[in-house]
C-alpha cells in the first residue's frame, strides 16, 4: 500500500493505540556500562585495561557466533542466537565504559597538581572556571560557626612552584576562598541591568545550597554537596567537608577579622563591623564571576580525601598574592549571566519566598534559598524543583509544539503552528530552545543530564509510542555514562534516572488502577506519577538524608500544579529582562503567586509534627525501606478493594502526621504530665525550656540546629515564647535561633551584654529586628516572672546603675516582684528522686496540677538582697553568660549557661551566693566540662544534675572528674548523648519529690 502527500503537507501520524509490552533489550547494556564505570574510575590501570580487553575479546567472540548464520532445519529455535547476541552487546559496553572511565580516571590523577597536593604545595595557578561560584552553607563546629567560603570548580591551566618552575596542565580542582580574601582585580561579569543590585548578594550569614542543586549530603555526614573533603594542616577540618591544608592559625572561628582584645567596647565592634563588611564586599566579587573566566590565583593545594569526584586536588585561595582575572567569560557565558542577572533584577522587589525561590525553579540559582526554606523543601521532598530537570525542558518544548502526542499531526498546537511554522523549522526551534536552556542553566552534569533525558523522553512521546521510551532512558544513560563516566557515581544522577524509570515503567499502570476504581483521570496520572516516583526514589534519599518524608507525597502533587506556570512565566521574565525591565517584572509578579503557593506548600508539609521519620542513612537502611515500600505496595493493591479499610489506615495517616499532643502524649509518654523544665537534645549544644502556661514556655538558648530545637518545642507543644533567653552569643547556643522563631509568638529577646562574636550577635540582631522582635539585655539582679515562673539573673554583674534594659517585656501589666528565692537552707535530707524513663518512687505523683498562664513577663522589680557590682574584664563569651535561678512550682532550677571557674568563683562571693544552695536542679556549666569550681557543687548540692552535650563530640564532654564530683554530692546525673531529651516535673523542697522523664522511655 501507498499513499501519496500533496507537496507542502504535514504527516499524518496516529499513536500506537494499544502499546505493547515494554522493550527492555537496552537495559542490561546500559546497566553494565553504569556499574563499570562506578567501579573502574579510581582502580588500577592494569586492572582495567583486563576488564576492558576481556570484555571487549568475549563480545567479539559471541558476536561472530550470533552472526555464524541460520540454524539448520530441524534445529532448535534461534534464541540461544539472540541471547549471545545480547550478552555481546553487554560486554561490549562493559569493554567501552571500562575504557572510558579508566582513562578519565587517570587524567584527574595524572599532571602535577596532585604531586605538589601531596605536599601541600604553595602555588601559583592560572585556573579557568567551569561552573558558577557558591557560597557554602555554614556549619556549627563546637562553638563556633565556620566562616562561609564561597566555593569554585575550575581547571588548572598553568602551575607555578614557588622555586618559579612552571607546568602546564588541565587538572579539575575545587577552589575554596576563605572569607576575607578579597575579589579579584578586573571585571569578568556582565554589567548590572538597569534596576538590579550591583552584583551577587552575600547575606551575613547562611545561603543556600550549592548552585547545581544537586541533592545535599546530611549535615552530619561531614562532606559537603561536592562530596569533596581535602587533608591539611593546622586548624583542621572546615565545616563545609571540604579540608584543606590551613596557613598558621587559619581564620577566626566567626569570619570576622577583629583586632584587639574582645572587651565588648564600642571601636572594636566597628572593627569587627568593618571586617565583616570587607569580608562580604569580597565574596561578591568571587560569587560575580562566570563560567570561563581565566584567573591567576596564589594558594595551597591539598588532595581530596573523598573519592568518586572528578577533582585532582583542592586549592585553597591565599589573601596575598591577590587574584588577578587574566580573560573574561566568553560571549555566549557572558549573555547567559546576563539573562540570569536579568531575573535577579526582575525578581527583587517580589515578597521573601518568591525572590528566593523563583530563580531556582527557572534557571537553578538558589543563592537567595534562606536555610529555612531550605530545610522546608528537603522535609517535603521537593528538592527536585530547585535543581534544573528534564520537567523543566519539557514545559518549555511543549510550550512550543503543544502536547506531545499530537506533534507530527496536522492539528498540532502549541506555539509553532500560530507561528506558521513547519515541522522541520519547529524541530530547529525546539533544538535551539534546548540549546539555549544548557547555556543558560549552565553545561554542568546534571543539567546536560536534564537536556538528554527531558529530549530523548519528549521526542519519544511525540512519536506516540510508548514501547520506545524504556529503550530512550537506557540510550541516554549509556551515552551519558560512556561520555562522563563520574555521573556513575552521583547521586543527583541515580535519582534522576529512577524518578525517570518510574514515570515510564510503574506510573502508567498505576494511574490506570486508579482510574478502573473511579479516580478522575487526572488526579489518578498526577496521583500515580508521584506515588511511583517517590516509592523508588526514597531509599536513596534515605541514604543521603537518613530520614523519610511521609508528606513527599502530598505536597508533591499540591505543588506539581503551580511548577508549569511559574516555570513558563519565569522564562518569560528571563527571556524579557535584558530588553524590557518593566514588562519582566510584571511577568514575575505572575510567576510570585504560583511561586508563594509551592514555598507555602513546603512549609506547611514540614510543620506538621510527623512530616517525617528517622530512617538508618546506610545502604541496609535503603534495602529495609526498599523492602517496606514493595510490602507496602502489595498491601495497598488489596486494599483499594476495600474502602473501609482504606478510610481507617488514612485516619491513621493522618494522625501520624498531625500527631495531636494529646494522643501523643498517650502514646509516647512524651511530654509527661506536670513538666516544668525539659532539655531539648540538640547535640553539642543548648536548648532548654521552663513550662510557662498552656503552649508557653520561656526558652534558654537555641542550640546549634534550627530543625533540632524546632522539632523538640513542636514535640513539647510550644507555641508561645514570652521571653527567649541567649546566656551568649557562641554558636552552639545562638544557631538554632531561626528554628525558635518558625511558627512561633516571641515576645522579646534577652541577651548577655558581652557581644562576641560579633557575627552571632549580628545574626541575633537581624533576625530579631527582622521580626520586630525587641531585645533587651539581662544584667545580675534583675527578677522576671510571667505565669508560674518567676526567675533571678545572677550572672553577668551590671557596670553601674541599675540592670539595663528595664521595663516589662510585655506590655501591659505592671512591675511586680516575686518574692525572695530562697531555698530550704540546707542541702541534707532530700526527698525521693526519680528518674529517668518511667515514673517509679514511692508514693502517688504529686505536683502542682495544670498550668494556667501564662500572662505577662513582668520585671525587673526593685533589686533585693544585693546590688550591682562592677562587671570584670571577660576573657571571652562564656564569661559573660546568663545565669538564672529559678522557681517553679515547688521547684528551684539554677541555669549556669557556659561560666568558667573564674565567673563561678565569683558567683560564690557574690551575696547571691545563699540562694544558690541545695537546689533541686542544675543545668552544669559548659556541657559538663571539666572546667567547674568544686566550691561551687558542693554549695549547690543538686539533686539533678543535667547535661546537654552531643553525641561523640570530640571535646570529651562531659568530663568523667565533673560527673563524678556530681555524683559524690548526691546527684542524679542525665546528659542527652545517652538519655535523650529530659523533662523533670515534680514540687521539689526538702522532703517532696522531683521526677524527671526520658523522651521515649
Amino acid at each position: 500500500m501507498s499513499a501519496t502527500l500533496q507537496h507542502g503537507a504535514e504527516p499524518r501520524t496516529a499513536p500506537d493505540p494499544v502499546p505493547g509490552p515494554l522493550d527492555l533489550r537496552l537495559v542490561p547494556p546500559a546497566l553494565a556500562a553504569w556499574a563499570t564505570a562506578a567501579l573502574t574510575l579510581d582502580a588500577p590501570a592494569g586492572r582495567t585495561v583486563w576488564i576492558a580487553a576481556v570484555a571487549l575479546l568475549g563480545g567479539i567472540v559471541l558476536l561472530r557466533a550470533s552472526r555464524a548464520g541460520p540454524a539448520p532445519p530441524g534445529a532448535p529455535s534461534g534464541r540461544p542466537a539472540w541471547a549471545r547476541a545480547s550478552l555481546a552487546a553487554v560486554l561490549l559496553c562493559v569493554a567501552a565504559s571500562a575504557a572510558s572511565a579508566g582513562l578519565q580516571g587517570a587524567d584527574v590523577r595524572r599532571g602535577p597538581v596532585p604531586a605538589l597536593a601531596r605536599r601541600s604545595a604553595t602555588v601559583t595557578a592560572d585556573i579557568e572556571l567551569t561552573g558558577d561560584p557558591w557560597l557554602r552553607r555554614p556549619r556549627v563546629r563546637g562553638d563556633h560557626t565556620a566562616p562561609a567560603a564561597v566555593l569554585i570548580r575550575a581547571e588548572v591551566r598553568r602551575v607555578e612552584e614557588g622555586d618559579g618552575r612552571s607546568t602546564r596542565t588541565r587538572a579539575p580542582v575545587l577552589v575554596v576562598v576563605d572569607a576575607g580574601v578579597a575579589g579579584p582585580e578586573g571585571s569578568a561579569g556582565p554589567p548590572p541591568l538597569r534596576g538590579s543590585t550591583e552584583g551577587p548578594e552575600v547575606p551575613g550569614r547562611a545561603r543556600g545550597a550549592a548552585g547545581d542543586g544537586s541533592v545535599a549530603v546530611a549535615e552530619g555526614s561531614g562532606t559537603s554537596p561536592d562530596g569533596v573533603m581535602a587533608s591539611g594542616e593546622g586548624s583542621g577540618t572546615p565545616s563545609d567537608g571540604v579540608a584543606a591544608s590551613g596557613e598558621g592559625s587559619g581564620t577566626p572561628s566567626n569570619g570576622v577579622m577583629v583586632s584587639g582584645e574582645a572587651s565588648g567596647a564600642s571601636s572594636e565592634k566597628g572593627a569587627a563591623s568593618a571586617g565583616g563588611s570587607r569580608a562580604r564586599a569580597g565574596q561578591a566579587g568571587w560569587l560575580r564571576l562566570l563560567p570561563s573566566t581565566r584567573l591567576r590565583v596564589g594558594g595551597r593545594l591539598a588532595p581530596a580525601l573523598v573519592g568518586g569526584d572528578r577533582t585532582a586536588a583542592v586549592l585553597r585561595v591565599r589573601g596575598l598574592p591577590g587574584a588577578r582575572v587574566l580573560a573574561g567569560p566568553s560571549t555566549a557565558q557572558r549573555w547567559a549571566g546576563r539573562l540570569r542577572d536579568g531575573l535577579r533584577a526582575a525578581t527583587d522587589g517580589l515578597p521573601g519566598d518568591a525572590r528566593a525561590l523563583l530563580p531556582g525553579l527557572v534557571v537553578g540559582d538558589t543563592a537567595r534559598i534562606t536555610p529555612e526554606l531550605d530545610d522546608a523543601f528537603k522535609a517535603t521532598d521537593l528538592t527536585h524543583t530547585l535543581a534544573v530537570s528534564g520537567s523543566n525542558l519539557t514545559v518549555l518544548l511543549a510550550l512550543l509544539i503543544g502536547p506531545p502526542g499530537l506533534a507530527r499531526l496536522t492539528e498540532r498546537r502549541g506555539l509553532a503552528p500560530r507561528l506558521g511554522l513547519s515541522l522541520r523549522a519547529t524541530a530547529l526551534s525546539a533544538g535551539a530552545l534546548t540549546l539555549g536552556f544548557v547555556l543558560v542553566c549552565r553545561p554542568d552534569p546534571s543539567v546536560l543530564r536534564a537536556a538528554v533525558c527531558g529530549a530523548i523522553a519528549l521526542l519519544a512521546l511525540a512519536t506516540g509510542r510508548r514501547r520506545s521510551l524504556v529503550p530512550a532512558l537506557a540510550a541516554a544513560v549509556l551515552l551519558l555514562v560512556l561520555y562522563d563516566p563520574w555521573l556513575a557515581r552521583a547521586y543527583g544522577f541515580l535519582l534522576s534516572v529512577l524518578a525517570t524509570g518510574a514515570l515510564l515503567v510503574l506510573a502508567p499502570g498505576w494511574s490506570e488502577g486508579l482510574r478502573r476504581r473511579g479516580v478522575p483521570p487526572r488526579l489518578a496520572e498526577a496521583l500515580g506519577a508521584a506515588a511511583a516516583a517517590q516509592a523508588v526514589c526514597a531509599p536513596v534519599v534515605a541514604v543521603l538524608s537518613a530520614r523519610v518524608s511521609l508528606v513527599a507525597v502530598p505536597c508533591n502533587l499540591l505543588a506539581e500544579a503551580a511548577v508549569a506556570p511559574a516555570t513558563v512565566l519565569g522564562f518569560a521574565a528571563l527571556a524579557t529582562a535584558p530588553v524590557a525591565m518593566p514588562l519582566a517584572k510584571l511577568l514575575a509578579w505572575g510567576a510570585s503567586w504560583p511561586t508563594r503557593w509551592i514555598a507555602g506548600v513546603a512549609r506547611a508539609g514540614a510543620a506538621l509534627p510527623g512530616a517525617g521519620v528517622d530512617w538508618p542513612g546506610n545502604w541496609p537502611g535503603a534495602l529495609l525501606l526498599a523492602a517496606v515500600t514493595v510490602a507496602v505496595v502489595l498491601a495497598g493493591r488489596r486494599l483499594v478493594r476495600h474502602p473501609w479499610w482504606c478510610g481507617l489506615f488514612g485516619a491513621l495517616l493522618l494522625l501520624a502526621l498531625v500527631r495531636p499532643a494529646p494522643l501523643t502524649r498517650v502514646v509516647t509518654g512524651w511530654p509527661p504530665p506536670g513538666w516544668r523544665y525539659a532539655m531539648c537534645d540538640v547535640g553539642q549544644g543548648d536548648a532548654t525550656v521552663l513550662a510557662a502556661g498552656a503552649g508557653a514556655g520561656v526558652v534558654v538558648d537555641a542550640g546549634p540546629d534550627p530543625a533540632a530545637v524546632d522539632r523538640c518545642l513542636r514535640q513539647l507543644g510550644i507555641t508561645r515564647v514570652p521571653l527567649l533567653v541567649l546566656t551568649h552569643f557562641h554558636a552552639d547556643h545562638v544557631a538554632g535561633l531561626t528554628g525558635v522563631l518558625r511558627g512561633r509568638e516571641v515576645a522579646a529577646i534577652g541577651t548577655t551584654g558581652f557581644e562576641e562574636p560579633r557575627q552571632e550577635a549580628e545574626f541575633v540582631e537581624r533576625e530579631a529586628a527582622g521580626r520586630h522582635i525587641p531585645v533587651v539585655r539581662a544584667v545580675a539582679g534583675e527578677e522576671r516572672r510571667t505565669g508560674p515562673l518567676s526567675w533571678r539573673v545572677l550572672w553577668p554583674p551590671a557596670a553601674t546603675g541599675p540592670p539595663t534594659g528595664s521595663g516589662p517585656l510585655t506590655e501591659p501589666g505592671p512591675l511586680t516582684e516575686p518574692g525572695p528565692l530562697t531555698g530550704p537552707g540546707s542541702p541534707t535530707g532530700p526527698g525521693p528522686v526519680t528518674g529517668p524513663g518511667p515514673v517509679t518512687g514511692p508514693g502517688p505523683v504529686t505536683g502542682p496540677g495544670p498550668v494556667t498562664g501564662p500572662g505577662p513577663v513582668t520585671g525587673p522589680g526593685p533589686v533585693t538582697g544585693s546590688r550591682p557590682v562592677a562587671a570584670p574584664e571577660f576573657d571571652g563569651p562564656n564569661d559573660a553568660s546568663v545565669a538564672l535561678l529559678v522557681r517553679t512550682g515547688g521547684l528551684r532550677l539554677l541555669l549556669l549557661g557556659d561560666l568558667e571557674p573564674p565567673d563561678q568563683q565569683a558567683l560564690l562571693r557574690s551575696p547571691e551566693a545563699a540562694g544558690m544552695a541545695g537546689v533541686d536542679v542544675l543545668k552544669v556549666a559548659h556541657h559538663g566540662s571539666a572546667y567547674q569550681d568544686p566550691e561551687l557543687i558542693r554549695l549547690v548540692a543538686p539533686r539533678v544534675a543535667l547535661i546537654s552535650c552531643g553525641t561523640g563530640n570530640p571535646y570529651g564532654h562531659p568530663a568523667p572528674s565533673t560527673v563524678a564530683a556530681l555524683r559524690a554530692g548526691g546527684a542524679l546525673v542525665l546528659r542527652t548523648d545517652r538519655d535523650g531529651a529530659l523533662a523533670v516535673g515534680g514540687a521539689g523542697g526538702a522532703d517532696r519529690e522531683v521526677r524527671v522523664t526520658r523522651d521515649g522511655a
